[in-house]
């Protein structure tokens, strides 16, 4: 069975030369030409990626990403021609998987989504992701982070980093190393998204525990520090 993409983009050129080229390459494509459209089509579709534009009309793609990520894991790929780090920034917090700026080519495209969906089906299908320490349990199965025994609210991508991190205690990871394996692409050498997710971190779990930790190490990255017994 083919992979369905839907393409959320207003600009019809840039919308069907992204069909023909994904249709080429076995994926089973729609269209939708506004934020709003794109919205319903992802509910009727059930899409295994989609690729989102941020200036859309109706709704723009932030709020077609909130909308998505309100019940749905399902990989997200922002398009924009907008390259800022805060553009950047804002999509990959909200829950995007990756971030395309335009003008772009197709081979780049392609290679991130099959990247995209390969990392997920590898999460998808792995066993129970449950961690769990003094006064903390993170949850991926359920996307769930508690804290001291409370449900807090926690993007997708803040719970990946911090499981990532406490799924390997007291390594220690470089900025970079945390943008591939957590974001899963190149992020071009550009460090602040990972720094921004560490910071909200801290904010839920400083001084929660005294068995553990998010450290930064000075001129390297950060870990998960786990106090010896």
């Amino acid at each position: 069975m083919s992979r369905k993409i839907l393409i959320v983009e207003d600009d019809g050129n840039i919308a069907e030369l992204l069909q023909l080229y994904l249709e080429h390459e076995g994926f089973e494509t729609q269209i939708a030409a506004d934020g709003g459209k794109g919205v319903d089509c992802f509910r009727a579709m059930k899409p295994d990626l989609v690729l989102l534009d941020i200036m859309l009309p109706v709704m723009d793609g932030w709020s077609v990403l909130k909308k998505i990520r309100e019940s749905d894991q399902t990989p997200v790929i922002m398009l924009t021609a907008k390259g800022e780090t805060i553009d950047k920034v804002s999509g990959l917090e909200m829950g995007a998987d990756d971030y395309i700026v335009k003008p772009f080519e197709m081979k780049e495209v392609l290679a991130r989504i099959h990247a995209v969906i390969r990392r997920y089906k590898i999460e998808e299908g792995s066993a129970e992701k449950k961690l769990t320490f003094d006064k903390l349990v993170i949850n991926l199965d359920s996307y769930e982070l508690l804290v001291d025994g409370k449900r807090l609210d926690t993007p997708p991508k803040e719970l990946e980093l911090l499981y990532h991190l406490a799924a390997a205690p007291n390594r220690v990871f470089t900025r970079n190393q945390l943008l591939d394996e957590v974001w899963g692409f190149d992020y071009f050498g550009d460090s602040r998204t990972v720094d921004v997710h560490i910071k909200r971190l801290r904010e839920k779990l400083e001084g929660v525990s005294d068995q553990w930790s998010l450290k930064t190490v000075w001129g390297v990255g950060y870990k998960f520090e786990v106090m010896s017994a």
